[in-house]
């Protein structure tokens, strides 16, 4: 997800830069532009979404696979982790779907896709799962768990935020480069979580992985008293913070660096000011003139 938002970001800057008149949000950019009768360049052109949908996939069956692992974690008599494991299998589906229509929409005419009906959809796909994650937030027993799902949703709810606005306006420059970093934020509050949940090097002093369930099942990184548990909680809002500045450090490098390649293009005209060689020239004729007319 990181990678597909620095990606988006790169796409979204370059085309502003290059054409702030004419630009306009979309959901993909191609990596070769040009047109080409190859099969091999219509590969390339569109890798980044063949690569999505290999994602998609993979991520699916595996979320899929997991959630038929028994669960000893039980609130009332609820299978928690099976529940929650099929919502997140189901959410990745539907995404796995939208990007299945893109690639029919950019590759072939029988699905033709307009950009603002696709950020409609996404908005909602992401709304989705940022209640699936408010969700999996609620039931879980683990202090840790609940941080990291709590803090996820907020970050799917603000690009599903950001969809609904390119969805209304796509010319705003600024909500589609915020896309772009809320993306990349997904990417790296994902490795986070997988991080201090199921690593030992990065699991908060105090907490530790309960030996007698299974690997990956929510709730399965615990931490003992009170106190480890509200220290490891303000951790990961430092370390939420130190990802949010990341993110924008990025976006802040991203667009000096394009902007210092590509160069920017203000509205207006570019016509030189006249130098004061220039205007002495002007002078000359213009005197030439007037004298000639009296004579």
């Amino acid at each position: 997800m990181f990678s597909m938002g620095l990606y988006h970001l790169i796409s979204t800057t370059t085309n502003h830069l290059k054409s702030p008149r004419e630009y306009s949000a979309k959901p993909y950019h191609p990596l070769s532009p040009s047109p080409s009768p190859s099969h091999y360049h219509r590969f390339i052109k569109n890798l980044q979404l063949y690569l999505l949908i290999l994602c998609l996939l993979v991520a699916f069956i595996h979320q899929t696979l997991i959630s038929a692992d028994s669960d000893p974690l039980l609130k009332g008599r609820t299978p928690v982790h099976h529940f929650t494991s099929l919502q997140s299998a189901g959410v990745i589906f539907l995404f796995l779907i939208l990007s299945l229509s893109l690639l029919l929409s950019e590759t072939t005419s029988l699905l033709p896709l307009p950009p603002d009906l696709f950020f409609a959809i996404a908005s909602a796909l992401f709304f989705l799962q940022y209640s699936v994650s408010s969700a999996s937030a609620s039931v879980q027993i683990s202090g840790l768990q609940d941080k990291c799902d709590s803090v996820f949703s907020r970050i799917s709810a603000l690009s599903s935020l950001l969809c609904l606005i390119l969805a209304c306006n796509p010319r705003l420059f600024a909500a589609d480069v915020a896309l772009g970093g809320s993306i990349c934020l997904q990417g790296l509050w994902v490795l986070q979580t997988g991080l201090t949940l199921y690593v030992d090097a990065f699991i908060p002093e105090g907490c530790h992985k309960m030996l007698d369930v299974v690997s990956g099942v929510e709730g399965s990184t615990k931490c003992d008293l009170d106190d480890s548990k509200f220290r490891a909680v303000a951790i990961l809002d430092l370390v939420f913070v130190v990802h949010v500045l990341f993110v924008l450090l990025i976006v802040m490098v991203v667009y000096a660096v394009l902007a210092k390649t590509v160069g920017i293009r203000r509205f207006g005209s570019y016509e030189p000011l006249p130098t004061a060689a220039t205007a002495a020239d002007s002078n000359h004729i213009q005197m030439k003139a007037l004298t000639g007319t009296q004579a």
